[in-house]
């Protein structure tokens, strides 16, 4: 049974399409790649499955909960969360607060809202900058932070837009990893990224957008393979 469908989703900015007719479906426990060129209409598609954008036409169905219409609090009580392009830490606050936010979406205790902070601290490897200022981390440890607050909601869906963007590359092989051990942990992801060989290694399937159109979907070696792929993405040959 899929745990997310997205049924001919179209989304219109007075007469500009950003999505058109966008179908696919995901399985619990997956990794889905979502990719595509600069303005496909990633990010605008995130903002609708997770309510910050009502769709203009189509269905989204999460858990067996129909979400059109939903405000993304009550998304994120469902199961659903995500992070953003541009890292927005609460700046003043320490690492473990900042995580203790995203946990008391599940608990008004402040006890357990940080014994579930600090489970998921461990989980991103930011155990030792618990108290440290999160406005003070370098970029790599504020995607860190920003993966384990979401994580702190106990999502079943867990939706990240380029986590790896301006990271060097040892920064993007633990963000990788980081990815793999939360598929482990069994919570079902969307990635957003452009680096085509992270999104090859992480994914179980891919879908690519162009256009705000679905262009093609399938495992990462049939992606590759696909020569309207490569034409309208990779750069043909």
């Amino acid at each position: 049974m899929a745990i997310l469908e997205i049924k001919h989703v179209s989304k219109f900015f007075g007469g500009l399409a950003a999505n058109s007719d966008v179908s696919f479906e995901m399985v619990p426990g997956m990794i889905m790649g979502l990719i595509g060129p600069n303005g496909a209409g990633k990010t605008t598609l995130f903002n609708c499955i997770t309510g910050y954008y009502p769709p203009s036409r189509g269905e989204i169905l999460f858990d067996g909960h129909r979400m059109n219409g939903l405000h993304p609090d009550a998304v994120c009580k469902l199961g659903m969360a995500r992070t953003w392009q541009k890292v927005r830490p609460l700046a003043k606050m320490s690492v473990v607060d900042n995580v203790m936010v995203g946990a008391l979406c599940r608990t008004n205790s402040l006890k357990k809202a940080r014994d579930m902070a600090m489970e998921k601290i461990k989980v991103v490897g930011l155990e030792n900058r618990v108290k440290v200022l999160a406005g003070s981390l370098p970029i790599g440890e504020r995607k860190k932070l920003e993966v384990a607050r979401v994580l702190a909601t106990k999502p079943k869906l867990l939706l990240l837009d380029e986590v790896m963007g301006g990271l060097n590359p040892a920064e993007s092989e633990e963000i990788i990893q980081l990815i793999l051990d939360i598929k482990n942990l069994g919570i079902t992801q969307m990635v957003i990224e452009h680096d085509m060989k992270a999104i090859m290694r992480i994914s179980d399937r891919i879908v690519v957008l162009n256009s705000g159109e679905k262009l093609a979907e399938g495992n990462p070696q049939e992606i590759v393979s696909n020569k309207a792929v490569v034409d309208a993405y990779l750069g043909g040959e």
